[in-house]
């Protein structure tokens, strides 16, 4: 008799920890942050960086010589923040607090200030900086967009539920209006450091962790971290950390409507030469429906719909990492998402990994083999 075995059985976050293993939160955070606000990069060609942003669906929110914002449809901050420099690069997140007496909270805490936001965006913040080296912005009070006109999602007809008669279905060729910004992926060679300083000073608590097949005694590589706001469900993660031989920009996601806006979407970026990365399937930990793209600077960006929301009651998830894993359905993914592509960004993460191998940090040797067999799953 054939065993027809679930390769998806056991990687759902149904399946919690055990006893003496992390719990996925701090007892007493500083603040607890309730959404991420912005993410800010730096980029030599505000002009590229634009004309794919419109492509990708994205709305200009300010444009000036040296800066350029983007937004979703959604009221509130900007997602994006780019300034021109040198070399494309990630500069960090910036998290919303609750409100200017969090900021100061922070800020006594670790010896920072509380200065202002450029009149532009109103507010004020307090920067610290995370154990990877990563800029961390916790903003307050900042300007409010006006929402955009939004892009309905498409009247389906479930099963024998008639939803939609006498009309056809013809999604426009056009670009996915993003929404809002969803989550950032980072990458830390410290990363139980970096975990536990973001669940100390911003709150945040763990809807998943991930362990390498073999070593789960040595804990986790990998969270997906949700903001924590009590019995209001939030993204299943905002922020999500993972063990690597270098501290990089992962990725980055942004909420449309439905499958239909994505795939569409999907057709008008290829038709305009851009790469797609990955997709389209649906994740494991998030269940979001996704499908990824570079940008002209080789940056990640993903578009996703119709994520987990988890409210504080949850206990993290944990399970094996493995690259079979990561969807529940969708094509394999790609060697370009799992940074295997032969190619000066795939030679650049080599070289970083042996440097971090003759260094004091959470990756070595052991690690990588966990991190091999991952790529070979």
């Amino acid at each position: 008799m054939t065993d027809h075995h679930d390769p998806h059985t056991g990687l759902h976050s149904e399946h919690g920890g055990s006893a003496g293993e992390h719990p996925g939160r701090a007892r007493n955070p500083i603040v607890k942050v309730h959404d991420l606000s912005w993410l800010e990069f730096e980029k030599p060609d505000l002009d590229r960086a634009e004309t794919f942003a419109h492509a990708f669906g994205f709305a200009t929110s300010l444009r000036t010589p040296n800066e350029l914002r983007l937004r979703g449809t959604d009221p509130g901050a900007p997602c994006v923040v780019i300034r021109r420099g040198p070399r494309s690069k990630f500069v960090g997140p910036a998290f919303r607090a609750a409100d200017t007496a969090d900021l100061l909270r922070l800020a006594k805490a670790g010896g920072n200030k509380v200065v202002n936001l450029p009149d532009s965006l109103g507010g004020s913040t307090v920067d610290l900086i995370d154990p990877s080296g990563l800029q961390v912005r916790v903003v307050a009070d900042t300007h409010k967009l006006q929402a955009l006109p939004v892009q309905a999602p498409h009247l389906l007809n479930f099963g024998h539920e008639v939803a939609r008669a006498n009309r056809t279905q013809r999604p426009p060729r056009e670009p996915a209006r993003v929404q809002r910004l969803g989550h950032v992926v980072v990458q830390t060679t410290t990363y139980r450091r970096t975990l536990d300083w973001y669940l100390q000073h911003l709150g945040l608590i763990v809807s998943d962790f991930l362990y390498y097949a073999g070593q789960r005694e040595r804990g986790p590589v990998m969270s997906f971290i949700r903001c924590d706001r009590g019995s209001t469900p939030t993204d299943h993660h905002t922020l999500a950390l993972v063990l690597g031989g270098a501290n990089r920009y992962v990725h980055s996601a942004y909420q449309v409507a439905d499958l239909d806006a994505m795939a569409a979407g999907g057709e008008y970026l290829l038709d305009h030469g851009y790469y797609r990365s990955w997709g389209i399937g649906r994740h494991n930990q998030g269940s979001q429906l996704f499908d990824y793209w570079r940008d002209p600077d080789g940056l990640l960006v993903e578009h996703f719909s119709d994520g987990d929301m988890f409210d504080c009651t949850l206990e993290p998830g944990w399970a094996p990492m493995s690259a079979s894993g990561l969807a529940q359905w969708g094509p394999p993914a790609s060697k370009d998402f799992l940074g295997l592509e032969p190619g000066r960004a795939a030679l650049r993460e080599l070289r970083a990994m042996v440097g971090a191998l003759r260094e004091d940090n959470e990756f070595d040797l052991d690690r990588l083999r966990g991190l091999m067999k991952v790529a070979n799953s």
